[in-house]
């Protein structure tokens, strides 16, 4: 029996929000070994890498907006 009939996922790929979790999950260093397995079974890394980067930049400017609130008052 295949490891994705095991796990009751389908074998299709992750959506935008479960990559969005995935990346997160990533970022922080907390990814499950499903999550990992599926991202890298069925997922596509180019979507990855361009999410991530997409979310790089959008964290660091929240980072850079507050940092600017805070030395402005």
């Amino acid at each position: 029996m295949s490891d994705v009939k095991e796990t009751g996922q389908s074998a299709k790929a992750p959506t935008f929000l479960q990559m969005v979790g995935s990346i997160l999950a990533s970022f922080f260093g907390v990814q499950s070994h499903e999550n990992r397995k599926r991202d890298f079974t069925h997922g596509k890394a180019k979507y990855f890498i361009l999410v991530g980067i997409l979310m790089t930049v959008v964290w660091y400017g929240a980072i850079r907006l507050v940092v600017y609130f805070v030395l402005d008052k």
